[in-house]
């Protein structure tokens, strides 16, 4: 999984992909400092993998990954070559979904770029340059297809689409909410890695005091959540500073400093669930000596679909799935303690695999 995180200079955006990745991207205050993108890839936090590990004894312990990249602050006219311009958006077309970093705190020593703090105005500036980067796309592809559609009648359909999606974008609308005729509308929707087709989490940064609860009193968090939820988004509330103090300290040492703070989990786990929730997302596992590992895949997804993640020769050559669920497997304790109590199915194709299932898959090629 691939996010890109984004968000105005001065909005802690930075410092919060610091304090995910501990990739020490420069962090100051004034716009422009991460000019080239910061990549960063994190560990999915995920009891049930330490469990299994140690009961198999695992030599490996192999978690799933997010990859984040961080982008340049935007401005008002970045589109049209303000601050940076919007070049580097290029950087995340590639992401699965957007984390917008919103400022949602007072800090007369952090300036902001338009002076106040005002989370609803924030949000339509970004949404605008991300729209007028997809307009200027869209138009080199009409480009294209207007031209090949005279020689090729098939392309017709793709052409009226494009032209009512540029329609759609000129009026101030994200491509998320452009309403598709058919599947074949949709398929070519998705091709065309638009920036605002991409889902959107939205960070919601509060000052330390808003933390504890969940910045239910802060009003700029109220105006993002109600926004989120109108538009189809999710949202969580984090303060950028604890997370950077929680970067420096160990596992043990984050849940006393959570604890201290009223806190049940960290930034990081709650944009996890966001972006697993967003993106319909859940993980199997598979489990022995050699290696106990987490795979990421989308929620639905059959055996032979999932075996084909760890290898394609698995899918091709799918048999069965030999499925049990992680707790049952902890309280039997072995394989063979599980499928002697009836708890382990050998599944066929049709199987839909389920968060948290432990899979052996067998497979002939």
């Amino acid at each position: 999984m691939k996010l890109g995180i984004v968000g105005l200079p001065n909005v802690g955006k930075s410092t919060l992909f610091n304090s995910l990745t501990k990739a020490g991207a420069e962090s100051a205050n004034y716009p422009f400092c991460t000019i080239d993108p910061n990549i960063g890839i994190v560990s999915v936090p995920d009891e049930r993998l330490k469990l299994l590990g140690d009961m198999y004894h695992s030599k490996k312990v192999t978690p799933a990954t997010i990859e984040f990249v961080d982008i340049a602050g935007l401005v008002k006219g970045a589109s049209k070559g303000e601050g940076l311009g919007n070049q580097f958006l290029s950087n995340i077309r590639e992401v699965d979904a957007v984390v917008h970093v919103v400022r949602c705190f007072e800090d007369s020593n952090i300036v902001h770029v338009d002076g106040s703090i005002n989370p609803l105005r924030d949000i339509e500036t970004i949404d605008l340059e991300l729209i007028f980067s997809d307009i200027e796309i869209l138009e080199r592809r009409i480009a294209k297809t207007g031209k090949a559609a005279k020689m090729d009648k098939s392309l017709a359909k793709e052409a009226a689409l494009l032209e009512r999606l540029k329609a759609h974008l000129e009026e101030g609308k994200p491509a998320r909410s452009f309403a598709a005729e058919d599947d074949d509308e949709t398929a070519l929707l998705a091709s065309y890695n638009l920036l605002t087709y991409k889902p959107v989490i939205f960070a919601a940064n509060v000052a330390e005091d808003d933390l504890q609860d969940d910045g239910a009193s802060n009003e700029g968090v109220a105006a993002v959540k109600k926004f989120a939820a109108d538009n189809g988004s999710e949202v969580f509330v984090i303060c950028a500073k604890i997370e950077e103090e929680i970067a420096e300290l160990d596992e043990e040492e984050t849940a006393m400093f959570l604890e201290d703070l009223g806190l049940s989990e960290s930034g990081l786990q709650k944009l996890i669930k966001a972006s697993y929730r967003i993106l319909g997302l859940m993980s199997f596992l598979t489990a022995g000596e050699d290696e106990t590992r987490a795979w990421t895949i989308k929620i639905g997804t059959k055996a032979p679909q999932a075996a084909g993640k760890i290898h394609t020769d698995f899918e091709r050559g799918f048999i069965k799935a030999e499925v049990v669920n992680y707790k049952d497997l902890l309280e039997q304790g072995s394989l063979a303690a599980a499928r002697e109590k009836g708890l382990v199915g050998m599944e066929g194709k049709d199987y839909v695999v389920q968060d948290g299932d432990v899979i052996l898959f067998r497979f002939n090629v």
